[in-house]
């Protein structure tokens, strides 16, 4: 038996006994092409294969360098290789690395550092890659890569927590520094609707899937027997394996709708499941099939049967009104689904690309009121960040199409919170912004959105302490939201109004982490709660990041720069310029 120091790399295949199930031969046949690829990788990078059992690897590297470039190679390499192939029977691999001490018994690895390299690589998502503290702290200046720290991390059969740090973004199921304990179930049945697969043979069928979904989503967050998460927590998990009994667990759910779309010659099939995330033990099944024009039917059927199945005590007159149809255009749903994908990307272009679908869509059903808030939420999110040639012009345009969308879907709950959101956040029109998201939030107490939207309007009528209250609300039916940075954001800010200032601190520095390339205005709170708590160095360094950014800010021109809207509550804009004084803006 020998000891030594070295690089440990652990290597499995996600999902391997599922794929196996479903196409054996298939996965065996690609696993050996996948392992020819890890393995040369191994090799060219100086290391040594030293067991291998199934579909795991374990490897050994004198440096850390040579097993991170290993890994990170071969990630590319082995997701390449499966470009085409359909997302649910894609064999890649996870990936752990720990630099610790091992013993050597015949050319197999054994101990400790193996232990953890494993666990580590049970953390990573497929094709992703996880590395331990101190593999870390050996490359992070060597290789210039994009790490985002996990903090300690709980792992099986290992006394200590792990600390932990992904190459790239956080895999789903990490606990980030500073994250509470898992959720607890709420007082009512709980459900998240995952992505629907699209078992076309179109791969560009993807959105009409998630479209499908997504209404179904919709249909059940109505209901307010129901918790519901938010479609952008529950689709973080779409193209992942993810055991259902995790996903509940991080949603804090009792039930996971899954299911699948085909949609082929004019017919369309669709299969949902609804499994008890706590044991894993399938509820309820079904197949749904019939014309492509007769899609609203088959939404309303599978709504109604997911929600018999959760909740059987709801009323048929519930169900019937919770499924009401929103169109009867079908070119004009497609549309609307197109540019709902879009939406969720959330870049600049993909908003422009949005609006030119949705404007489509209008013209085919002018009363189609859902493809209205989806142009004012395109429109709202451009002029608040300021990707706009023509301020006024859009924001009165916004404003515009709120109360058009308003006047044709009075009691749709999304409808009235993203008209609400436009008129007090882009047109300063407070009260009749609130009273909307007030009616949206009593028709659907479920719709994250709402909350969300109401905590930022509440901060600038001057009223923090509702808004931590809803955002705090919005963040638990949401809590994997795609725009969860702003609600950490709209966390800070509300926290340095009330003078939480070490809370302020924590979101602040949550929000930029969350999301490195859009924390300006978390930086400019963060400076002003160091400032307010007597920590002058942090202060000016916080601020120090805003000015490069915008080296043209001075106290004078501030809001203009930061909010072009404006303000119930001027004393707000007073108590940041304070503490901006403090930590050294010019005046």
């Amino acid at each position: 038996m020998e000891r030594r120091l070295v690089a440990v790399l652990a290597a499995d295949v996600a999902g391997f006994s599922r794929l196996t199930d479903v196409d054996e031969v298939g996965t065996l046949r690609m696993l050996a092409a996948q392992r020819a690829i890890l393995d040369a990788a191994i090799f060219r990078h100086r290391g040594r294969i030293a067991n291998t059992a199934g579909d795991s690897v374990l490897a050994e590297f004198s440096s850390a360098v040579n097993a991170v470039q290993c890994a990170v190679e071969a990630q590319k390499a082995l997701l390449d290789a499966t470009e085409g192939a359909p997302a649910d029977r894609r064999v890649l691999f996870r990936i752990g690395i720990h630099v610790g001490d091992v013993m050597v018994r015949g050319g197999d690895l054994l101990g400790n550092g193996v232990n953890v390299a494993a666990r580590l690589e049970a953390l990573a998502d497929a094709g992703g890659i996880v590395l331990s503290a101190s593999a870390h702290e050996q490359v992070r200046k060597i290789l210039p890569l994009a790490y985002t720290e996990l903090g300690p991390q709980s792992v099986k059969n290992i006394e200590e927590p792990v600390r932990a740090f992904a190459i790239g973004p956080a895999p789903a199921g990490a606990s980030l520094p500073g994250d509470g304990k898992l959720l607890s179930l709420p007082d009512k049945p709980s459900i998240a609707v995952l992505a629907f697969q699209n078992m076309s043979s179109d791969p560009e069928q993807d959105y009409f899937a998630d479209g499908i979904a997504d209404e179904i989503l919709t249909a059940l967050s109505r209901f307010r027997e129901l918790f519901v998460i938010a479609r952008t927590s529950s689709f973080t998990y779409k193209g992942k394996t993810v055991d259902v009994r995790r996903i509940g667990r991080e949603l804090g759910v009792r039930y996971v709708l899954e299911g699948s779309v085909r949609k082929a010659g004019g017919r369309l099939r669709i299969t949902g499941q609804l499994v008890d995330a706590a044991s894993g033990v399938q509820v309820w099944s079904d197949r749904f099939e019939g014309n492509e024009e007769d899609i609203f039917d088959l939404q309303d059927r599978v709504a109604s049967a997911v929600v018999n199945a959760v909740a059987p005590k709801i009323e048929q007159a519930e169900i019937t009104r919770a499924v009401a149809k929103a169109t009867d255009s079908l070119d004009a749903y497609d549309y609307f689904m197109r540019a709902s994908a879009c939406i969720y990307r959330w870049g600049r272009s993909d908003l422009e690309e949005a609006e030119v679908l949705l404007k489509k869509s209008i013209e085919l059903d002018p009363k189609f009121a859902a493809a209205y808030a989806g142009a004012i939420w395109c429109l709202a999110w451009r002029v608040v960040n300021f990707w706009t040639d023509d301020l006024a012009t859009d924001a009165a345009r916004c404003g515009e199409l709120a109360r058009q969308a308003v006047d044709l879907a009075p009691d749709d709950a999304n409808v009235l919170s993203i008209a609400g959101y436009s008129l007090a956040q882009v047109g300063a029109e407070f009260d009749e912004g609130i009273a909307l998201i007030n009616r949206a939030v009593n028709l659907n107490p479920n719709l994250a959105r709402a909350w969300f939207v109401s905590a930022v309007v509440h901060i600038f009528i001057g009223k923090p302490e509702t808004a931590i209250e809803h955002n705090e609300r919005a963040m638990r039916l949401s809590p994997r939201d795609i725009v969860l940075h702003l609600m950490m954001h709209t966390m800070a800010r509300a926290c340095f109004y009330c003078g939480r200032l070490d809370e302020a601190i924590a979101w602040s520095t949550r929000a930029m982490r969350e999301s490195p390339h859009s924390h300006e205005g978390s930086i400019l709170h963060l400076a002003a709660s160091y400032a307010f708590t007597q920590r002058p160095e942090e202060a000016s360094s916080a601020l120090a990041k805003f000015l490069a950014i915008h080296p043209q800010a001075r106290l004078s021109n501030l809001w203009q720069l930061s909010h072009p809207r404006a303000v119930r509550a001027p004393d707000l804009v007073s108590k940041l310029k304070e503490g901006l004084r403090l930590a050294g803006m010019p005046e």
